[in-house]
This record gives structure tokens, sequence and C-alpha cells, in this order.
């Protein structure tokens, strides 16, 4: 038997890793003592639950849950402690973020066991998270004390006028985090604390100990203890108590439940921000790469199994490269090795919930009883494991199908023949979401014109989702039904800030003087301002 299968192979048994508990092998148990240490750190009182792990559908650890008194706990415990924080000089709360950055690289072997129990996702894909959560420290502990410093504005009078902008953090932010990207999207956090706010989390259960492990972190680098509250929990249990502590909400999600939030934000006059669904397409240009573009179309497609909210589910190809772009992609899918292995000897590795295996199956089986073509994949691998599925890909799927506007969140892409840019970009255009996008074409010029006119908020060309989604200094974030507001880039920042202006008058005020009377002084000014303009001062 080997560690890994490929999709085109013969199903054949294959080895997963043991529970936590066994001592040897590939099944490498997660420390008991850090899985205690992580657990203290949760707000809560309620009745455990057991978290399960995908790879193996058996018992990973035991997790308490809050109560809504819990909750309020929680924001009280932050609120006393953030306004010490907040008076701490910024330079100083970007050396935490700093250290974390180092402690997060020196230990990425002891998280990536713990996202790969927690998600069933491959060890490259979990490695990904790292990345992501260091670049992220990184980068705000550089930026936030240029950003967060006070900056001259124009006054309203030349000289006369002083105004300054300073930026004030928001108070306690409430950071709700999903499960297929729990340390990455945990990041969110970063920024929220070298702004000066508290932070209440609340990951979603079955991947908490991610949270908790760089919550664990970042206080070893020197972040005080109560500054950062973790709280977990369902919607129904701690939900609308989690947003009305809150002073803003940063959420990602569905967009359900996202429209929800923005809901009762918005009945209590805070932000929030709001990533959410995507139904993402990569178009393939008839100038296009064929081979590089099938390459790159794996990982846009089948990164962490398909559950990845910019991952690509559509790809539209011009029709003279269609043939050959299929023939090259189907390859590089039956090629793929799944398995259940904590190394990086697998390509994809299982899903997470057995909902997303329901989801997916429901998708699949529907379209192609309505006839679609697989081409790859298409069907459970419970020998691999209880929540394995096969990258799959299809053809000829028509918009009767469910698949071919819901989003499936799993291994599973439709292909289409286009003719033409401009039916390609229609294509993309043609859904009611507008998170990330692709665009491969020998020419970045032209693939930068059809990027243009993709509604989305991220568009990478000559690539899935990486280049846009791993530039930390540019902005992040969907479009239509695919959220409000963005991560990273200085709006990541600014956005938990509130902003204070403070102007101040000298000389001259806003009353005319008793020597010029109302008429002169309107007209004095009136002179004055269209000076002004043709001296380019304002």
């Amino acid at each position: 038997m080997t560690a890994t299968t490929p999709v085109g192979a013969s199903p054949t048994a294959t080895p997963t890793p043991a529970a936590p508990g066994a001592a040897t092998g590939p099944g490498r148990r997660l420390d008991a003592a850090l899985l205690a240490r992580l657990v203290s750190g949760v707000t809560a009182t309620g009745e455990p639950t057991t978290v399960t792990a995908p790879f193996t559908g058996e018992p990973l650890v035991s997790l308490p849950r809050s109560t809504a008194d819990d909750v309020q706990a929680a924001y009280a415990a932050a609120r006393a402690a953030q306004a010490a924080w907040a008076a701490t000089p910024v330079r100083d709360r970007s050396a935490v973020l700093a250290q974390l950055h180092d402690l997060v690289l020196s230990r990425r072997d002891e998280v990536l066991d713990i996202l790969q129990w927690e998600t069933g996702k491959a060890r490259g894909h979990a490695f990904e998270e790292v990345l992501e959560v260091a670049a992220c420290a990184q980068h705000f502990s550089r930026r936030a004390p240029r950003l967060l410093a006070p900056h001259r504005r124009s006054g309203a009078f030349p000289v006369l006028t002083r105004a300054v902008e300073s930026r004030r953090p928001k108070g306690v932010v409430c950071v709700i985090t999903p499960w297929n990207y729990p340390l990455a999207l945990s990041d969110d956090v970063l920024p929220a604390l070298v702004a000066g706010n508290a932070v209440v989390q609340k990951p979603d259960t079955q991947t908490a100990l991610s949270a908790l492990w760089l919550r664990e972190l970042a206080i070893e680098a020197g972040l005080p203890s109560d500054l950062w509250q973790v709280v977990l929990g369902g919607r129904d249990a701690i939900g609308d108590p989690l947003v009305d502590g809150a002073n803003f909400i940063a959420f990602t999600g569905s967009t359900t439940a996202g429209r929800t939030i923005a809901a009762r934000a918005g009945q209590r006059l805070i932000g929030c921000s709001l990533e959410l669904g995507g139904k993402n397409p990569m178009v393939v240009l008839a100038d296009a790469d064929v081979d590089k573009a099938a390459r790159g179309a794996v990982r846009a497609c089948f990164n962490n199994a398909g559950q990845l909210c910019v991952s690509i589910e559509r790809i539209y190809v011009d029709r003279s490269v269609h043939d050959a772009f299929v023939r090259a992609f189907a390859g590089e899918v039956n090629r793929l090795r799944l398995g259940a292995t904590l190394d990086y000897t697998t390509d994809m590795g299982s899903l997470t919930y057995q909902r997303q295996l329901d989801a997916v199956r429901a998708h699949v089986d529907d379209a192609v009883s309505r006839g679609a073509t697989v081409l790859a994949g298409g069907k459970p691998r419970p020998d691999l494991g209880p929540l394995f599925h096969e990258p799959t890909v299809l053809t000829d799927v028509t918009p009767d199908m469910a698949l071919y506007r819901d989003e499936t969140f799993g291994p599973v892409v439709a292909i289409y023949p286009v003719d033409g840019d401009d039916a390609a970009v229609a294509a993309a255009n043609d859904t009611e979401y507008g998170l990330n996008a692709s665009v491969w074409s020998r020419d970045a010029g032209r693939a930068r014109a059809v990027a243009a006119r993709i509604d989305a908020g991220t568009v990478n060309i000559n690539e899935g989702y990486a280049s846009a989604y791993g530039s930390q200094g540019a902005p992040m974030g969907g479009m239509k039904a695919s959220g409000l507001g963005r991560r990273h880039g200085d709006e990541g920042l600014l956005k938990l800030t509130e902003p204070q202006t403070v102007a101040s008058q000298h000389l001259l005020g806003f009353d005319p003087p008793r020597f010029l009377g109302p008429d002169r002084y309107a007209t004095v000014l009136t002179h004055t301002l269209t000076a002004l303009k043709r001296l380019h001062i304002r």
C-alpha cells in the first residue's frame, strides 16, 4: 500500500493517520500538554463539545462552549485592557507583531500538524496559512507606525488654519473566522491589535485550536493576554451577544450570514467588514500558454480541496485552445495524489465537514443527471478517509444545473468554451458574486485590459489567486454579493480606527472683521479663493 493515491488510479486502501494518542508514524499525535494549554485560552463555562478529525472521523479534542454570559465577560475583560493598550506607543505595539512573525515561522511544524488534524487539508496547503499570517504580521508591524501617526491636512485657510488628522482605535473588535483557513484568516486580529484595539474572536469550533495557537504565540511575543479573548459556540447561542458587544465586526463566511451581521451592525450604527462567498472565474485567452494555464488551474481550483473563498469554480477557455486546455488540465488533475499524511507527499487532502462532502456530491450528481460530462474525478473516496472526494472536472454544464451559479466550495470545476475576449468577460461577470478572478495570456497588457473589465475585488494574471491575496500592501475583498470592506493594504488597518480631525484657527476667523463688514469680507474671500486656485495652493 502507498500513502497517496492518484486521482486517475484505481482505488486502493490507503493508511490514514491515527487519532491523537497514537505514538508513531505519519499519525504522530498532538501533544496533550499543548492541547490543554490551548483549550484553557477559551472564555467558556458551557458544556463541552467533541471535535473530530476529518482524516479519520475519530475524536480529536473536547472544547468548552461559551454562553451569552461568557461573551459579555469576554467583552468586559477586553474593554478593561484596551485603554492601556491604546495608550501604548504604536511602535511598541508593532514590536509584538514583529516578534510574532518570528515565532510563527520558527514553530511552523507544530501548527502544521494542528491545521491538518483540524481541517484535513494537505500539508502544502496548510503551509500557505503559515506564510499568510507571518507576512501579515510583518507587513502591519512595519506600516502601522506611519499609518497611525498624526498627519497634517489642508486647512480651511492656508497658514491661518491648522488641521491634523489622528487615528483612534475603535475599541473592541469582534473577529468571526471560518473553518477553512483558521490560521490565515485569524490574521484579521493582527491589524486590529496594532491599531490599539482589543479583540473578541469567535473561530469555528472545528478549527479553534489554530486560532488559540496563534493567540498563545502573540502572548509569548508580549501581548497582554486579556486583549485577545476567544469564545466558542453556535450562531443561535452567542451570535447576537457577539455583534451587540462590538465596536466593529470583521467577518469571513457565507453571504447569507454576512447579510444578517450587516443588518444587525447597521441597527447599532457600527462598522463591519465582510468577506463572503464567491463563484470565481478563470479566463484562458486565445494566446495563453495552455500547459502553464492547466498547471495553474490545478492549484487555483483544488487547493484545500476547493474549500477556499477565492478558489476557481468556473473556467472560460477561448474556443481556439479549448480542446488543448481540457486535455492538459484533465491530465494534470488525474495525476494529483490524494491522501491523509502529515507530510508533503500528498497534493490534496480531505474535506473538513460532512456537509461539504454532501454539497459536493449533490452538485456533481445533479450535473451528471442533467447531462454534464465528467472528465476527471467525480467520486467520493471513502477508502482514503470518511470525507475525501476526488478533484472533479466537468464539461457540458448548463444553466439548469445547481453548480452553474451556486458556490460549491469543494473540489469541483466546470469548463466552458467561449468565443473571444468579450464573451469571456461577459460570462465571467454573469454572477451575483465578485470576489476573485484569474486571466491567462502571454500578453500581459491584453490580460490587464481584460482584468479591468471583470467585476471582482481581485484579479490575478497568470496565477489563480495567490498573486493578489499574497500582496499584503494591496487591498483584498469582494464586490457585489462577495462582501464589504477590505483586508490587507492600508485600508485593512485604517478601517479598524476612527479618524479624528483637530483644527485650530489662527489670527483671522470666520466672522468678518469689524473694519471690513460682511459685504467687503465676502468680496475679499471670493478674491482669495480665486487666487488660491490659480496658484494651485488649494
